[in-house]
């Protein structure tokens, strides 16, 4: 009985070597960094031949020699599923901030690797909101802090406002303390300060009143927008440029040109949470899960916006193929979505939280360059039906080396929408670009 019982023990001990070894074998550096590896090299020759993922450069700011601040984490490694499939996933948060029950000053402090970490690693970076001390962007700010890949972050806001942005950085400090974030927030006046930045998202400008289309404030916005645009171009060159600033197609434009930087380093919010807000509203007609509804919505971020229903599904299944499609509210639902943001000035003074959740979700695409195709104002010359030569709301994939719109084929009433969309804000930048210039 004893030796029976010994070789069951002997038996269970064998097999749970056994399977620690298999999972060993998994995570292993030879096989985790190499399938990673291999993975990420394939997609990038299938969609980017001989471009790199990484990019570091340095420039001068003040004659002084400024590079990147970037770092490598290690992490732990796990798996997970989402709607794209298994992957390897990472997560960096650990319960060590900046609070003062560990003797913390507030200085940064880097995330040690342990016995258990794999050699998966992440890019930290810098993001530089400007325009700060508004409610979208502080609001936002807060938001990108979440994210796993952001080591600095740097508000700036403009001259004379230096009490506003010391509290504020202190209110982050105390929030980051309390969550256990690791992160580095400093504020600024002086926009050279912006140098090493991997991204730089522009919330500054004159804010939308109740009653006012987005389009009137395009000609004061716009001298605001080139002057910032200029500098960014010289201080931060290899920055990607996120603009929120409204009329948003517009503003991505003029800041495209005037900070001379290439058409995949600059786009806009342009109709990404629009598309979010249909995506919402057909979820709850339909009675699912929001991750079930495909959907987009191109052209400008306001009127003349274009939904594409041929490129709409839910569940996989085209939305035209489903019976219940006959009685879908569709006017209703692109009314609602056109005056969702006016709804909400009205009530309460401003948008800040749907703006600053999808400023977020774009800066978490870029530096976890995930290469996700989402709608955004970006540069066209092509892609849509031979139209194009204007910055406007289109399918992008979007990865750390940029923005790059997606050629598309849509339905003719589509085509013939979103051409009447292009003519209409080609005019509006024409004529704001020739006003600021002269």
């Amino acid at each position: 009985m004893i030796f029976q019982v010994q070789s069951l023990f002997s038996r269970g001990v064998q097999d749970i070597w056994g399977l620690a070894r298999v999972v060993r074998r998994h995570l292993s550096p030879e096989t985790v960094g190499t399938r990673g590896a291999k993975f990420d090299r394939g997609c990038n020759d299938l969609l980017e031949p001989g471009r790199s993922d990484c990019e570091t450069s340095s420039h001068e700011v003040g004659g002084q020699a400024s590079g990147f601040r970037r770092e490598l984490r290690p992490v732990a490694a796990g798996t997970g599923s989402g709607p794209e499939g298994s992957r390897l996933t990472v997560d960096i948060r650990r319960p060590w901030g900046n609070g003062a029950e560990d003797g913390s000053s507030g200085e940064s402090r880097h995330v040690q690797s342990t016995e258990n970490a794999s050699p998966s690693a992440i890019i930290m970076s810098k993001v530089t909101i400007i325009g700060a001390t508004g409610n979208v962007g502080s609001y936002a700010a807060h938001a990108i802090s979440l994210n796993p890949h952001v080591h600095e972050i740097l508000l700036y806001g403009r001259e004379g406002r230096d009490a506003l942005l010391k509290g504020i950085t202190q209110d982050f400090i105390d929030s980051f303390a309390a969550r256990g974030t690791d992160i580095v927030v400093n504020w600024t006046t002086n926009l050279k300060d912006a140098a090493g930045s991997d991204i730089v998202v522009i919330t500054a400008g004159i804010p939308r009143t109740p009653g006012q289309d987005r389009l009137d404030l395009a000609l004061g916005n716009a001298r605001i927008i080139a002057s910032l645009a200029q500098t960014i171009g010289v201080v931060a060159p290899d920055a990607k440029v996120l603009v929120v600033t409204n009329p948003v197609d517009v503003m991505t434009c003029v800041a495209l040109k005037y900070s001379g930087m290439k058409p995949n380093q600059v786009f806009g919010l342009g109709t990404h949470l629009d598309s979010m807000r249909l995506k919402s509203l057909i979820a709850s007609y339909f009675k699912v899960h929001v991750s079930e509804v495909h959907t987009r919505i191109i052209g400008e971020h306001g009127d003349s916006m274009v939904p594409l229903w041929s490129a709409t599904t839910i569940g996989g299944i085209k939305i035209s193929n489903l019976p219940a499609f006959s009685h879908l509210p569709v006017q209703e639902f692109i009314s609602s979505v056109k005056c969702s943001g006016e709804v909400i000035i009205k009530n309460k003074g401003s948008t800040v939280y749907g703006p600053g959740e999808a400023i977020a979700s774009l800066v978490k695409t870029v530096l976890g360059d995930e290469n996700r195709i989402l709608t955004v104002s970006t540069y066209i010359e092509t892609e849509v039906h031979g139209i194009g030569d204007i910055c406007i709301g289109v399918p992008a994939r979007i990865n750390r080396n940029g923005i790059f719109p997606v050629a598309i084929r849509i339905d003719e009433s589509e085509v013939i929408a979103f051409r009447e969309s292009v003519e209409k804000l080609r005019a509006i930048t024409r004529q704001v670009l020739s006003a600021i210039e002269t």
